[in-house]
């Protein structure tokens, strides 16, 4: 079994100082130490060996050095923030993803409290996720000089160096997969078959991706299905991961329904399709991608655990160029393709004994360019801060202590998404910053989380991005990344947990029509709840909104006698609500809003796609 310290990566004498005074070469140095001394102790290794395991070692210490200093010195991402609040509420599962990234934050952020902390299982395993790769490989007699070439150009690798998101762990346990699964396919023991089951059912705990490496692993080798121990890998994955899927089952399937249903309800852009290909260069690296995908898709598989690896990579890239015509497809989905086919260009190399005489120069430039961008990033250079995948690292952790100067310890209630209210949350060490999920925007595991049920009747500080509300937002904040109008509510009233139930979510009617919709719905929280407008200080509505995209097109309103509705904790109520649909042919989307003054309405059940024609 894969063993840390028998690695050499952590040694027994290894800690982490957690005072103010941490700096990050501490954690280097001691990083630094245990990798030298495990590489450079094999005395059974030639001259020739010792000399390729010390270009490894300098190339992992400058990669974890790297890694560090842009992991301390560079302010938390919005999606780090959002995994962060994860970690304040650790769970089976989440609305967008399995919980394995709540763990990696709950980890490093109880060994150091800021930035570096909640990065620092990611710059420890990807540096060991390379070295995996590198120990697979030398018995292909791999040249290091290759290795660290290839592997330092994918440019995708460089963003999950430092960034603790699903795609972090999900790195690590690919490289484990791969690693454990190379002793297997040589031996039949059912030891390697337990490790395995813990590996695969980690991977699917990281990101619902990692079944592709198992779906595409079997397809390469059918004949696993021929060994006893295999299905002991398959019930103890299903085993261990029974308590997310019966998570998923309490909280009603809403990971399935956001992947499955709602993120691809949109309609398809040949956009999404023609962009995909290009993004995969630049994620394979801006300029040795392509020679990458020619001479993985061209390289004859050696043996097994060859072939193993190029279906892998061929069938993850292709898989997700498929899933592009039903919507986009984020170009860092592809991660782990780039483990087998990095994998085997570096294999292929190794058996022909052919590589382009050009490719060190180009692959050196490609190394150069990468490298100075996130130097680039480190320093803040101007330019870059123009764009906002860029400008989302700087200027919030001022904005955060600000507004904290303002709420005090009261609740704060954000109108823009999931990823302000968490880079609050994550700078004041708190989970009283609340996403308002708009009836425009998705839903988030805001709306699961009890943040909501506890500023239920309080006095709050509303923040809205770019437009003011009338009669509440008296005050503003404006720094780089944008301006924040801001006021005090009282007595909030909200009901984003409601979920509307209908019999069917596709509906096909003629232009104008009028359906009835028949709508049940259970209260959801721990006490009473009162659609009531008599003698309240903020009235309540139920909308029916029909978007075409991101356009609202239609907004009905409910009768008074929505208003008469009253439930106790974990009663189930009913209500018909007669929808008139767009007389315009096409393709809408039907969301049922309850909407409390003064905010725009909340999102309270899952797309009904209605068709007109």
């Amino acid at each position: 079994m894969l063993n840390y310290e028998d690695c050499g990566i952590i040694s027994s004498n290894y800690h982490i100082t957690t005072g103010p005074g941490f700096k990050p070469y501490i954690f280097y140095h001691t990083f630094a130490h245990s990798l030298l001394i495990h590489l450079m102790q094999d005395t059974s290794l030639n001259s020739a060996a010792v000399k390729q395991n010390r270009f490894i070692v300098y190339f992992l210490l400058l990669w974890a050095l790297l890694n560090a200093v842009q992991a301390f010195t560079l302010e938390i991402h919005a999606d780090e923030a959002y995994y962060w609040v994860y970690s304040r509420f650790l769970d089976w599962g989440y609305y967008d993803h399995p919980p394995m990234v709540a763990v990696y934050m709950k980890a490093g952020y109880s060994l150091l409290h800021n930035e570096f902390g909640a990065r620092l299982c990611t710059v420890i395993s990807t540096t060991v996720s390379l070295y995996l790769m590198w120990v697979m490989l030398k018995r292909y007699r791999v040249n290091a000089i290759n290795f660290i070439l290839v592997i330092s150009g994918i440019f995708v690798f460089h963003i999950y160096g430092f960034t603790t998101t699903p795609d972090a762990p999900l790195l690590f346990f690919t490289v484990l997969f791969f690693y454990c699964y190379q002793q297997y396919i040589e031996k039949d023991s059912f030891k390697l078959a337990l490790i395995l089951g813990v590996v695969v059912a980690c991977l699917l705990y990281s990101k619902y991706h990692g079944i592709l490496l198992v779906v595409f692993t079997l397809a390469a080798n059918v004949k696993l299905l021929k060994r006893g121990s295999f299905y002991a890998i398959v019930l103890l994955a299903l085993v261990l991961y029974a308590p997310h899927i019966i998570w998923q089952a309490n909280h009603g399937f809403p990971s399935l329904s956001y992947h499955l249903s709602e993120r691809s309800a949109e309609a398809y852009n040949f956009e999404y399709t023609y962009i995909y290909p290009l993004g995969q260069l630049l994620m394979a690296g801006p300029l040795i991608g392509w020679l990458l995908f020619y001479k993985g898709f061209k390289a004859k598989s050696q043996d097994l655990f060859t072939r193993t690896l190029k279906v892998n990579a061929i069938g993850i890239l292709a898989f997700f160029f498929l899933t592009s015509f039903k919507g986009e497809v984020q170009l860092h989905w592809t991660l782990i393709a780039y483990v087998p086919l990095s994998m085997i260009v570096l294999i292929s190399f190794a058996q022909s004994g052919i590589k382009p005489a050009w490719f060190n120069r180009l692959a050196i430039i490609n190394v150069v360019m990468i490298v100075i961008l996130r130097v680039c990033i480190i320093i803040a250079f101007p330019p870059l801060l123009k764009v906002d995948a860029v400008r989302s690292f700087f200027g919030f952790k001022e904005w955060a202590k600000l507004i904290r100067e303002k709420a005090g310890d009261n609740y704060v209630i954000f109108n823009e998404g999931f990823q302000n209210p968490s880079k609050y949350n994550f700078y004041n060490n708190t989970t009283k910053g609340f996403d308002y999920d708009a009836r425009y925007y998705r839903r988030t595991q805001y709306d699961i989380w009890p943040i909501e049920d506890s500023l239920q009747h309080k006095r709050a500080y509303v923040v809205s991005a770019d437009v003011p509300m009338n009669g509440v937002t008296n005050d503003s904040l404006k720094i780089d990344a944008g301006k924040w109008y801001m006021g005090w509510v009282d007595d909030i009233r909200t009901y984003q947990k409601i979920d509307f139930q209908v019999p069917s979510y596709k509906e096909v009617m003629a232009p104008g029509a009028n359906k009835t919709f028949n709508l049940a719905f259970t209260n959801p929280y721990a006490f009473p709840i009162s659609f009531s407008n008599h003698n309240v200080k903020h009235k309540v509505f139920l909308e029916a909104c029909i978007f075409k995209k991101l356009d609202q097109v239609s907004q009905q309103q409910a009768d008074s006698t929505f208003n008469r509705i009253a439930l106790k904790a974990g009663e189930t109520g009913h209500f018909k609500f007669n929808v008139t649909v767009p007389k315009q042919p096409g393709r809408y989307e039907l969301i049922f809003s309850i909407r409390t003054e003064p905010f725009v309405g909340g999102r309270n059940n899952k797309i009904i796609n209605i068709t007109v024609e």
